[in-house]
């Protein structure tokens, strides 16, 4: 078995991922960097250094999630944590702004196709990956699993009328970062009888790819809530949603 504890980001080629990865590394943990692209989710390790590993990881290929869960059984031969971070918000061309994203995301004329593009990343690719690395993070001394939400999925906040942002909350991203808090509260309900833990984390509205740059917050703020919940100790939390500011509403 691997000495370190050892990490599996998904998506960690770029973004928040990407500093979830290096945060990581920077506590002595072993970090896989999942990319769908082998040869980016290389780069993105050597940036990261000798801690860090690509893993070729399609979360909606389920031949690639069965790759994946057996390199690490062969290789490391443990996972201790698992941050769920892969993501789209929309199936359209990259670069489209978040205005044109939010208006086609409304329920009255979303393309279903669209939807089910979004769900099969956000939400199946995370049931799916956590499926096949379960039985390694429950042998794990204290597994961990993250899953980066978002606040746009809170249904609580935008039910308030007197929230100035409720009118983006649409059935494409938003609803599949709700139907993710679902995915993550099962888990946690599931699993609190064992040693893992099971949260998710709110990064608030960083600038990334995820909405072409317009967000206002640093990767480096966005990734440390996920970072946080994956270090947590054996008094920590689960079945929680929380930002680097508190609890977020679900």
């Amino acid at each position: 078995m691997h000495d370190n504890p050892v990490a599996l980001v998904t998506g960690a080629n770029k973004g928040i991922g990407l500093q979830i990865a290096k945060d990581l590394a920077a506590h002595g943990l072993t970090v896989l960097v999942g990319s769908r692209n082998l040869e980016r989710g290389e780069t993105a390790a050597k940036s990261i250094g000798p801690n860090a590993h690509a893993l070729q990881l399609d979360v909606t290929d389920q031949a690639s999630i069965a790759a994946a869960a057996e390199r690490l059984q062969h290789e490391f031969g443990r996972l201790d944590v698992l941050v769920n971070n892969a993501a789209i918000s929309h199936a359209g061309q990259a670069g489209t702004r978040l205005e044109e994203v939010m208006t086609s995301s409304r329920a009255s004329v979303a393309s279903l196709d669209e939807v089910r593009a979004v769900f099969e990343t956000n939400v199946f690719g995370v049931l799916a990956v956590t499926q096949a690395l379960l039985p390694l993070l429950l042998e794990a001394p204290a597994g961990r699993i993250v899953n980066v939400s978002s606040g746009a999925g809170s249904l609580t906040r935008h039910a308030d009328p007197a929230n100035p942002h409720r009118s983006m909350f649409g059935v494409v991203y938003s609803a599949s970062k709700t139907a993710l808090n679902a995915v993550t509260l099962s888990l946690a309900i599931e699993l609190e009888s064992t040693r893992i833990k099971v949260n998710a984390a709110d990064p608030g509205f960083t600038r990334t790819d995820l909405n072409n740059n317009q967000g206002t917050g640093t990767i480096e703020e966005g990734a440390r809530e996920a970072v946080r919940l994956a270090l947590l100790n054996m008094d920590g939390p689960t079945g929680t949603f929380s930002s680097t500011t508190g609890p977020t509403p679900w």
